[in-house]
């Protein structure tokens, strides 16, 4: 699976970290920064992430900051995005089996690595439901048509 990923400097390291995991699972990974603990601006980061999941260049995304907070709501900002903030199991699990999440977002100063790698299986390896789930996920993006 190709893969985009990028954070801010409070998700630097935790990024670096997943990439290895990543890379070692056999995926495709396209960093798209940043490159150091340096302090940045994650908006344009997060936004460049959704974007070429959006466009099909990566089948998924993922961001990373400090807490993954604003780096979800930038990447939802991004039209047919669809980004989960999961800091846990429960939440990695449902994002994809019921909404179908194509971008997600980490806290690096809220996760571990250990932790960090078990959200990242979880969340690559579970399918969409589909069912009842299409219809809600089709009413998102009307919402999100009408502005």
């Amino acid at each position: 699976m190709r893969i985009a990923i990028g954070s801010d400097h409070a998700g630097f390291e935790l990024k670096q970290h997943l990439i290895q995991s990543l890379t070692r699972l056999g995926h495709d990974v396209d960093d798209l920064g940043t490159d150091s603990t340096q302090p940045v601006d994650y908006p344009p980061i997060c936004a460049d992430v959704a974007r070429r999941v959006a466009k099909g260049e990566a089948e998924r995304g993922i961001v990373l900051g400090g807490s993954g907070q604003g780096e979800q709501i930038a990447a939802n900002k991004v039209r047919g995005i669809r980004a989960a903030l999961c800091n846990d199991l429960y939440s990695a699990k449902y994002s994809r089996m019921h909404n179908d999440a194509n971008v997600l977002s980490i806290g690096g100063r809220v996760v571990g690595t250990g932790l960090a790698d078990e959200i990242l299986g979880v969340w690559l390896t579970t399918e969409f439901e589909g069912g009842r789930h299409v219809r809600r996920i089709e009413e998102i993006t009307e919402i999100e048509e009408a502005g």
